[in-house]
């Protein structure tokens, strides 16, 4: 039965979302924006890409992660549940079916939101799907010594450091050390938040 335009359905309620934000499957449509975003100095700075992206190299990934996805890694888009505004993208690399163990990556690529705590929601979301739904034992992640930001990030949503990775990465003529941080099926269940799906 047709709808009344003047009475538009509701939209559907997104699976995965904090009060905030919620994530959604890349599409074709966002290359370019993935490709401004890592075009980027400033937010190129903490991540493991040494240069510029090519919107020719992010259509290659895109093929790539599509026959990831749910496989090896997933891969989502942060939205504003506002309004749909797509502010970075997250998702879960390295994934070990058999020890129940993911890595994690996250870019805020819009700058105007750093330092609202989005990182954190994304981060809770992704924590919630991972032990709740994927049955995983441990969510872990490489951050950059000098990357406070992302640190107090991971530190708020319950991640702890399991050790330091001496000049393990080299940038702008200097060894650095990656901090290694996780956190474990009972520190997520010992945690006194909302869940995603109670949203």
């Amino acid at each position: 039965m047709p709808t009344d335009p003047a009475f538009p359905p509701p939209p559907p309620r997104p699976m995965l979302r904090s009060e905030r934000i919620y994530l959604r499957p890349a599409e074709r449509s966002d290359i370019p924006r993935f490709v401004a975003w890592l075009s980027d100095a400033d937010v190129m700075r903490n991540l493991a890409l040494r240069s510029p992206i090519s919107t020719v190299h992010e259509e290659g990934w895109f093929e790539r992660m599509l026959e990831a996805q749910g496989r090896t890694g997933y891969h989502f888009v942060i939205c504003l549940v506002e309004d749909g505004t797509p502010i970075g993208t997250t998702g879960f690399q390295d994934l070990d079916w058999e020890n129940g163990s993911a890595s994690f990556g996250i870019i805020i690529g819009e700058k105007d939101r750093w330092g609202m705590g989005y990182a954190t929601e994304a981060l809770d979301v992704m924590c919630d799907f991972g032990f709740g739904e994927l049955r995983m034992e441990r969510i872990w992640l490489h951050v950059y010594s000098d990357n406070t930001r992302g640190q107090r990030a991971y530190e708020k949503s319950g991640f702890v450091r399991e050790g330091t990775l001496r000049r393990a990465r080299f940038q702008r003529g200097r060894a650095e050390d990656i901090e290694v941080m996780s956190q474990l099926r009972g520190e997520w269940e010992a945690l006194d938040r909302r869940r995603s799906w109670d949203y």
